[in-house]
C-alpha cells in the first residue's frame, strides 16, 4: 500500500504540539511497516532525521507555505497533481489540513477547534481560513482521528459529523522526560531560577493559554508569601515562543509588582525543557481551551504535580493528579499554587496519583490507534 503524508508539520528545531504529534506517530508507524511505501510530502528543504526508515520517499513540494494564499495553491494546485503521479492508496494529514480536489481516500488529525470557539485569540485572516476550510476537511475525509474524547465530542457537536468515523487516539510523551536526582534538579534551579524553586509554564506564549491571568496569580503569590517571609524567592519559568497576538501578555507582565521573579527562557530543547520539567515545583497548565494538553504528560512522568483548568481536555488528560482551577479567578490559580508549595502531603499525594494516570498515554498507544484508523480506510473501500 501507497500512503502519501503531508508533512509539512516537521520541521527542525521547530516542533511543537502538532509537529511532535506527527514526528512519534510517524516515526513508529513507518518503522513497524515496512510492507508499505510511504510518501513524505514537505513544502521546503527537510532535514534526514525524519526519514525514519528505508520505505520512506521523501518529496519536496513547491510552493513554500510561508502565508495563506500558498497553502491553499499548496494543497488544492500542487498536492493533487502530485498524488496524480504517486497514485497512493490513502492521503493522511497530521494537522488536519487535506486537499479538497482530490479523489484519493483520506485520512484527517484534527487535534481541535479552538479556532471556533476562541477566535479572537487568532489573527483575523487565519481564523477565517480555519472555520471556512476546516467543517469541509471534516466532511471531506474519510475518517478522522483526533486527540481526546472532549474534541470529538466537539467535533461531533459542532460540524455534525457521525460519531462512527472519528476515532480518539490520544497523545504520548518523550521518554526523556522522568524523574531527576536532587542535585541535578538543584543545578537546573542555579541554572535558570538563581538557585530559587520555581513554578513552570511550557508552551507557546498565546492568549488562549491564559498566560496574563497566570501571570497575575503568581503576582498574588508572592504578595503572601513576601508577607509571611516564607518561599519569597520562588520564581516562574515560561517556556516558549510567542504566538500570533501575545503583546498584552509582555504588558502586563510589565505591570507585575515582582517581575523580576518571572523569566522567560524563550523555546528550549528537549533535553532541557525536560530537566526544567523534573526540576519544578508544580507545572501550570490553566488554559482557557486545549485540545489535549502533552505538558501534563511530561509533568506527570517526572514526579512533578500539575496545577490545570477545570476545562476543556485538561480533566480527561490528568484525571486525579491534578489540583483543578478556575481560568477566569486569578484567586483560584494563586490558591493552588500556595498549596503545592505549603502542604507536603498534598504534593506527595498529586504525584503518586501523577503515577497511576500516565499509564494511560504513550506515543506507542497513540501510533497504534492511528494505524488500526488508517486500516479501517481500507476496509471501507
Amino acid at each position: 500500500m501507497k500512503i502519501a503524508v503531508n508533512s509539512r508539520g516537521l520541521q527542525k528545531d521547530r516542533l511543537e504540539g502538532i509537529g511532535w504529534f506527527t514526528y512519534e506517530t510517524l516515526k513508529r508507524i513507518t518503522k513497524s511497516h515496512p510492507e508499505h511505501d510511504f510518501f513524505f510530502i514537505f513544502d521546503r528543504k527537510f532535514d534526514e532525521s525524519f526519514i525514519f526508515s528505508s520505505n520512506i520517499t521523501p518529496v519536496i513540494l513547491p510552493p513554500r507555505t510561508r502565508h495563506l494564499s500558498l497553502w491553499w495553491i499548496w494543497f488544492e494546485w500542487s498536492m493533487p497533481i502530485l498524488l496524480k503521479k504517486i497514485k497512493p492508496s490513502i492521503f493522511l494529514s497530521l494537522d488536519g489540513f487535506i486537499p479538497l480536489n482530490n479523489s484519493i481516500p483520506s485520512m484527517a488529525v484534527i487535534h481541535d477547534l479552538s479556532f471556533v470557539h476562541r477566535p479572537d485569540d487568532l489573527p483575523f485572516l487565519f481564523r477565517n481560513y480555519c472555520r471556512t476550510l476546516f467543517p469541509r476537511f471534516a466532511r471531506k475525509a474519510n475518517r478522522i482521528a483526533t486527540v481526546s474524547n472532549f474534541s470529538k465530542m466537539d467535533l461531533i457537536r459542532t460540524y455534525k459529523i457521525d460519531e462512527a468515523k472519528i476515532d480518539v487516539v490520544g497523545c504520548g510523551v518523550n521518554e526523556v522526560f522522568k524523574p531527576i536526582p536532587q542535585e541535578e534538579k538543584q543545578s537546573a534551579r542555579n541554572q535558570y531560577a538563581l538557585g530559587n524553586r520555581f513554578f513552570l509554564y511550557t508552551g507557546a506564549l498565546h492568549a488562549r493559554k491564559n498566560i496574563e491571568n497566570l501571570l497575575k496569580a503568581f503576582d498574588l503569590l508572592k504578595e503572601r508569601l513576601t508577607d509571611a517571609n516564607d518561599n519569597a524567592g520562588i520564581k516562574l519559568l515560561l517556556i516558549g515562543k510567542p504566538m500570533f497576538i501575545s503583546k498584552s501578555i509582555f504588558e502586563v507582565h510589565k505591570q507585575l509588582r515582582h517581575r523580576d521573579d518571572v523569566i522567560f527562557t524563550g523555546r528550549l530543547e528537549t533535553d532541557e525543557l525536560a530537566k526544567l520539567t523534573a526540576s519544578a515545583e508544580a507545572l501550570l497548565l490553566v488554559s482557557f481551551f486545549e485540545g489535549f494538553g502533552i505538558p501534563i504528560l511530561e509533568a506527570l512522568n517526572c514526579d512533578v504535580p500539575v496545577i490545570v483548568s477545570d476545562r476543556t481536555s485538561l480533566p480527561e488528560v490528568a484525571g486525579s493528579a491534578a489540583l483543578y482551577i478556575n481560568p477566569d479567578s486569578i484567586e483560584s490559580i494563586s490558591t493552588a499554587m500556595f498549596r503545592v508549595i505549603s502542604d507536603y502531603r498534598l504534593k506527595q499525594a498529586l504525584i503518586e496519583k501523577g503515577k497511576e494516570e500516565r499509564k494511560r498515554f504513550s506515543w506507542d498507544i497513540t501510533a497504534d490507534n492511528l494505524w488500526k484508523n488508517i486500516e479501517k480506510i481500507t476496509h471501507e473501500q
